[in-house]
């Protein structure tokens, strides 16, 4: 998934379902499954296509993001989630939602205070465990 674009990913499972739609003679789908998320359900009608390609831009970016990463945080994905939000709010209100590279910038501080965060709990981790190894 992390070397995918963001075009199959708004097209996620929608060749398997077009097979079976051929091979049964039923209705053959629109949409993939991102179309069916929460943010794009509560976008209006005319801004639905709009968001999914969003949201999509958005999940591909946090894949790679996860899988590159080397220390797991939750960082990226919750900064990822309210830009969504505010692009969504953006589409109803018109409040002018923050820039990617602000964003992402406070991202790369708070992960990297996680990140710092986790390291020393693992070392702690493996000291205790060599302790007990001496005993």
């Amino acid at each position: 998934v992390s070397k995918l674009d963001a075009f199959p990913l708004c097209l996620w499972e929608l060749g398997w379902h077009l097979v079976r739609a051929l091979k049964t003679r039923g209705n053959t789908p629109k949409y993939g499954l991102i179309f069916h998320s929460t943010f794009i359900g509560r976008a209006a009608a005319k801004n639905k296509g709009r968001i999914s390609r969003y949201l999509a831009n958005k999940c591909s970016i946090a894949s790679r993001i996860d899988c590159f990463s080397e220390v797991p945080t939750s960082v990226f994905g919750e900064k990822l989630r309210e830009q969504v939000e505010e692009r969504l709010s953006f589409y109803e209100t018109g409040e002018i939602p923050r820039k990617n590279l602000d964003v992402m910038k406070e991202a790369v501080v708070q992960a990297e205070e996680a990140a710092a965060e986790i390291t020393r709990k693992l070392e702690k981790q493996e000291k205790k465990r060599l302790k007990k190894e001496k005993k």
